[in-house]
């Protein structure tokens, strides 16, 4: 199931997420995309929102850092194949944090979230139709790829929120 994401965060919270996604914005506009700026505030986001949240503790330009390099494993923005994308070098660079820490940091991240490649939770929008793991169901104990089923299971599928949209239907694509 797909979880839905947001933005919003508890008041008291308002600050440190301000503060570690100007550090994701600026980093995003200037060597990926916004849609990657999206997704960082919403990980900001569930990050601020959790109890205790650990953004309390912590310096701010690590833990963006830190977002944006989990992110980057589950979107392979580390593959120069890939568009967009860029280097663990330059992302740690440009927040002025070392390697390990970047690393260590977004290890953390994605073990609170439970996240690894291809996770359609963290996936980028722009690549859901690529992401086999978004569309992969299991149907009477057989593995298979919801876009190639009939409709009226794909609809039902959708209704469950197994899967983003049902392929083919213009009205619910992006």
């Amino acid at each position: 199931m797909i979880k839905q994401r947001s933005e919003k965060v508890p008041a008291a919270m308002q600050p440190i997420y301000e503060s570690i996604t100007a550090l994701t914005n600026s980093f995003c506009e200037q060597h990926l995309n916004a849609e990657c700026a999206v997704l960082c505030r919403e990980l900001a986001a569930a990050l601020a929102r959790k109890r205790p949240s650990p953004l309390v503790r912590g310096a701010h330009n690590i833990w963006a850092c830190g977002i944006v390099y989990a992110l980057g494993t589950v979107n392979f923005l580390f593959d120069k194949s890939q568009t967009p994308h860029t280097t663990i070098d330059e992302l740690c660079g440009a927040f002025g944090v070392s390697k390990s820490s970047g690393a260590n940091k977004a290890k953390q991240i994605r073990d609170l979230f439970g996240m690894s490649q291809f996770d359609p939770d963290w996936c980028l929008p722009s690549k859901i139709d690529s992401n086999f793991r978004v569309w992969t169901l299991q149907l009477d104990g057989l593995i298979v790829d919801a876009r190639y089923l009939p409709r009226e299971i794909q609809e039902i599928a959708y209704a469950k929120g197994l899967i983003p949209y049902i392929p083919g239907d213009p009205e619910q694509q992006k």
